[in-house]
């Protein structure tokens, strides 16, 4: 399966986790990555500029209308949702918080579940609330591929729990392990 596209919620301890995902990818690596990190909503672009200095892609945070590119990696800005319209472009909404967060992870997953289909690979990692849940079960049920961070791994295990308890996932995967699986699914996707 040729996906187009991953899509990354994250809650407490997502700093560190994503680094330790993120710098396995290598600079050829032409999937686009989307993620939503919890953050206070009066945050700088502190993530973005963190994980673009350690990682091999570019690492921003999203712009209203930017169009999707492969092998660029957006973070959702502070105290904005983050949606995936259906021209693959992004958009940024202030409606109301979903599961007390805005940025939701629900929302991202949701759209994008909508755009990409079977293309998307949705990933839930650490997190003290049920945020991701509802928008990875809708990535499966479009035919997309599911991973959760192992909860034993997880800083904070109440999200991967959530996720898992919400639908059959398709990867419980240790946090080591999340990096280079990624890798190892692009790998197979050169050679199709």
């Amino acid at each position: 399966m040729k996906y187009e596209a991953i899509v990354i919620g994250v809650s407490s301890g997502g700093m560190i986790t994503l680094d330790k995902i993120l710098r396995h990818l290598p600079s050829d690596f032409a999937l686009s990555i989307i993620i939503v990190q919890h953050q206070h909503p009066e945050s700088d672009d502190f993530l973005a500029r963190f994980l673009d200095a350690r990682c091999s892609l570019t690492v921003k945070q999203a712009d209203e209308k930017e169009i999707i590119m492969p092998g660029k990696i957006y973070i959702a800005p502070p105290n904005y949702h983050l949606l995936v319209e259906e021209d693959k472009t992004l958009s940024l909404s202030t409606n109301k918080h979903v599961n007390f967060a805005r940025p939701s992870i629900d929302v991202l997953f949701e759209t994008a579940a909508d755009v990409f289909g079977e293309k998307l690979v949705g990933i839930i990692l650490t997190g003290a609330n049920e945020d991701g849940s509802r928008g990875l079960k809708k990535i499966k049920e479009s035919g997309g591929l599911t991973i959760v961070q192992d909860p034993d791994t997880a800083e904070v295990a109440t999200m991967p729990k959530a996720a898992i308890a919400s639908t059959k996932v398709d990867y419980i995967l240790p946090l080591e392990n999340i990096g280079p699986f990624i890798c190892s699914l692009y790998a197979l996707w050169l050679k199709e």
